[in-house]
């Protein structure tokens, strides 16, 4: 019989391979570094990095700045960096949030798609429950309009008069009128951070009258019908959680940035009775397309076009940037603009699929457009069609099978325990826009995190296919998000901030 010989080195290479088979579990978790597939399809994420900035870490401004001096720096209301010391001091209640923002969806819903009755006037009592009546007084506020303010906002600072006064101002692409809290309050103002403006010391500052066709603009802009004071133009507008303001339709000049561009008879509201849920803001500035907006009285100064950028965190500040070259990241994708005769005012965008993991979902292009999409800056949580919800869900939990399952929070019913993790590999989301353009979200951009052991997928499905979706603020964080209304197209930039 031939003896085989095998040489050493040989025989230690076999014992260590099976040594490894039989013992590699006590390594795996140490030494195993990503596969390929994890590095570009999946997130790994220190789980500590998930929880919402407290005042103890304090403000720290992105690093990336704002960007020129048309440009305003976005602070999130809630947070170290919120400029509105009121609101510091109330408790950010998740649950709240949540419910105020599907208040701010339904009344969305209800902008696209009106039901066929509408109540016009407060003389139409039939149709006004009484608890509306009695803010309905002088202008025809309808029972629902307009759009929820909610709790998940991003403020700016901008000046108003001469000498100009600043005010921090909820911004919104969602609402087409600025307005702000005026002197002297006649029925009732809520407590804000910054005086209250007072009219009567710009010497720029004069009221519209009724037979003004701006006038006649309110009604698109607000949704209620405009009234008359004496000769003066009178503006009313309610939101879906019964926060509004009403007083009179003013012009005066607009400052913005550090450069103090100045925007002369910059139309707004002036308003004397306001109440509601603005946490400390001296009211709102509205970015939507209807022609009182900043966007379009900004026009032939900056061209329509405007951009901004959400930090992820409250510790941190983003950008809102008027006219071109307000970005930061080197490669912005474009998706067309979508116009249509219902719900005008909003932007709405030409989503057609998305990708969990690097997997494209198997989603029918039909199902994005039978509602519509639409980005809002107001909206918190992204709302998906009924079957685009499904696929997403479906193929998230498979890929975080292997973390325990948490109780739904809210509207959000995907949602995990990781309190018991340091590091978790969550897979990449993306989204595909016609013109071929394409965002894979952050980590930031995938979860609304309760605490460590309710960390929740950040979108939700709507009840019906007809529901317009909705690309809500969570998935918008840190890209450089560019509004080319004259162009028609609205661009996506990755690391616009942090």
């Amino acid at each position: 019989m031939a003896t085989i010989i095998i040489p050493i080195p040989t025989i230690i290479i076999s014992l260590v391979i099976l040594f490894l088979s039989t013992n590699c579990q006590c390594f795996a978790k140490v030494h195993h570094p990503p596969t390929l597939e994890q590095e570009h399809h999946f997130h790994t994420v220190e789980v500590s990095s998930l929880l919402p900035a407290t005042d103890e870490e304090g403000c720290n401004p992105s690093p990336k700045g704002i960007k020129k001096g048309n440009s305003l720096e976005v602070r999130h209301k809630h947070g170290p960096c919120s400029t509105l010391e009121s609101d510091k001091e109330s408790r950010t209640i998740h649950v709240e949030i949540l419910e105020n923002d599907e208040k701010r969806v339904d009344s969305i819903r209800e902008r696209v798609k009106p039901k066929s009755v509408e109540v016009d006037s407060v003389t139409d009592h039939k149709k006004a429950p009484k608890k509306d009546r009695v803010k309905q007084k002088a202008v025809g506020l309808p029972a629902k309009s307009g759009s929820t303010i909610g709790s998940g906002n991003f403020i700016v600072t901008i000046g108003l008069g001469t000498p100009k006064k600043d005010l921090s101002l909820i911004f919104d692409t969602g609402s087409d009128f600025t307005w702000t809290q005026c002197e002297p309050c006649k029925r009732s103002c809520y407590k804000q951070k910054d005086p209250v403006f007072n009219p009567s010391e710009s010497s720029t500052y004069s009221n519209i009258t009724c037979t003004s066709t701006l006038c006649s603009e309110v009604r698109s802009a607000t949704s209620a019908k405009p009234g008359c004071a004496g000769s003066t133009c009178v503006y009313g507008i309610q939101y879906g959680d019964s926060s509004f303001s009403v007083g009179f339709l003013a012009k005066d000049t607009l400052t913005l940035g550090s450069s103090y561009d100045t925007i002369p008879n910059f139309y707004f509201g002036c308003g004397e009775n306001n109440q509601g849920l603005f946490g400390g803001s001296a009211g709102l500035i509205g970015l939507g397309r209807n022609q009182l907006s900043v966007m379009s009285q900004c026009a032939t100064k900056y061209g329509q076009v405007f951009s901004y950028c959400l930090p992820s965190k409250a510790s941190s500040t983003g950008h809102l940037t008027f006219g071109k070259g307000g970005t930061s990241s080197k490669s912005i994708t474009y998706t067309p603009l979508l116009s249509g005769s219902a719900g005008a005012s909003f932007y709405f965008i030409d989503l057609q699929g998305m990708s969990v993991g690097g997997q494209k979902l198997s989603i029918q292009p039909t199902v994005f457009t039978q509602g519509g999409v639409l980005i809002d800056s107001g909206t918190v949580i992204t709302r998906l069609p009924p079957d685009a919800y499904t696929a997403l869900q479906t193929a998230f939990n498979k890929a975080m099978s292997k973390y325990p399952k948490a109780p739904a929070l809210s509207i959000l019913d995907t949602c995990f325990d990781l309190s018991k993790y340091t590091t978790v590999t969550v897979p990449k989301i993306g989204l595909q826009f016609g013109g071929k353009a394409e965002i894979v979200l952050p980590a930031a951009g995938i979860f609304y995190v309760k605490d460590l052991s309710q960390v929740c997928l950040a979108f939700a499905g709507n009840g019906d296919a007809s529901d317009v979706g909705i690309l809500g603020n969570v998935q918008q964080l840190t890209f450089d998000i560019v509004y080319d209304v004259a162009g028609s197209k609205l661009g996506f930039g990755p690391g616009g901030c942090v």
